[in-house]
């Protein structure tokens, strides 16, 4: 694939996620104020639907209810049923944004086509955030794994946690022969094509199924959505999952430093910042398409290659005028400056850069133009 560099700075999946409580005005017209202009009125109103990952659940929240702050006739909407459903959704006419962990494959694109009254699909990368590798293991915070070693982990090879293999990266750890159960998602999940992508690209030799949104392997035990994953976790001795940082931080869960180099790497928004300063973006996608090719073997100094970039997926055009300005208005929102740290703040997500604000800005101005 060509690639061109990329430059950067550092619920219930079930349940529809609900924000802004006014109804609409009367008038449908949409202006032109948007939250990220802090004015404490605005001549938007309507209802925006999106659907998608799940690992966006707590920034949708607050961007959503920061924007409704200065949009109080905007009604939002957000279902976590995941990447794929959310794609789904989006490619079906359902909704007009979506949010995936995972850009649009070409073939997607295509069917975007006549789904975007003429115009295209976008993939604006709005949230960037470590995967967490977490385990539920009484008196043990945190263990030191390589890539091969969770590899072997998830593929069921390594089955107890007192195995050599743990144990020769954790020395002075007590280690119990408990039994390991892996944790993957049951949905089509941006995450899990995440995480394939890490251990394929990583460990090849010990995990040799190419990256899949669907989990491709037999065993272990599976959970709908984020939310899903992290509390078969809390509720399973000897569990170990993978999931969104932001989602595991407050549970207590043990963490996996992996490593990189020959250092080990813990799952922050700095070291997620640093995996995707060493990526590059992704050449012949359509106009106003940012999709970045994540390098996940990278040994840059600090990187956790362990990381999702989610993207909000739109189109360049909108049969339903007042909802290409709902869709402008609320992602120049959720990518300004306001909007990135908001999310930083309660999702523990890394801010996008100036740079790459610049990028996507220049993408929602083809919305409606």
């Amino acid at each position: 694939m060509n690639r061109s560099t990329f430059r950067r700075a550092a619920v219930p999946a079930a349940l529809a996620l609900t924000f802004g409580l006014a109804s609409c005005s009367g008038s449908n017209e949409a202006g032109s104020t948007t939250a990220s202009e802090g004015s404490s009125s605005s001549s938007l109103s309507g209802s925006l639907n999106g659907a998608g990952a799940s690992t966006q659940t707590v920034a949708q929240q607050q961007w959503a209810a920061d924007f409704n702050g200065t949009n109080p006739d905007v009604t939002l909407n957000y279902d976590p049923v995941g990447s794929g459903g959310g794609r789904t959704q989006f490619l079906q006419g359902g909704v007009p944004f979506a949010g995936s962990d995972a850009y649009l494959k070409d073939e997607e694109l295509t069917q975007a086509e006549q789904r975007c009254n003429g115009g295209n699909a976008m993939d604006l990368p709005v949230y960037i955030s470590p995967i967490a590798i977490a385990f539920n293991l009484p008196g043990v915070e945190s263990l030191n794994l390589s890539p091969a070693t969770v590899a072997n982990i998830f593929a069921g090879t390594i089955t107890t946690w007192n195995d050599p293999a743990i144990a020769a990266e954790n020395a002075g750890v007590q280690l119990p022969a408990t039994t390991i159960t892996p944790v993957h998602r049951s949905d089509d999940s941006g995450t899990t094509e995440n995480f394939t992508d890490y251990l394929h690209a990583t460990a090849p030799d010990a995990w040799t199924a190419e990256a899949d949104g669907a989990w491709p392997l037999q065993g272990g035990e599976a959970a709908q959505g984020t939310s899903g994953v992290v509390q078969a976790l809390q509720a399973g001795e000897g569990a170990i999952g993978y999931a969104d940082e932001s989602q595991v931080a407050p549970t207590g869960l043990g963490t996996v430093s992996v490593k990189v180099g020959d250092a080990y790497v813990g799952p922050t928004a700095e070291a997620a910042a640093a995996a995707v300063d060493a990526s590059t973006q992704v050449e012949g996608r359509p106009e106003g398409d940012i999709a970045i090719e994540l390098d996940r073997t990278t040994t840059a100094d600090g990187a956790y290659p362990v990381v999702l970039v989610s993207y909000d997926i739109v189109c360049s055009s909108y049969e339903d005028e007042n909802q290409g300005a709902l869709v402008k208005a609320y992602m120049e929102y959720v990518v300004s400056e306001d909007g990135q740290q908001a999310a930083a703040k309660a999702a523990g997500s890394s801010p996008i850069s100036d740079d790459l604000r610049e990028q996507i800005t220049e993408s929602l101005d083809r919305i409606g133009s």
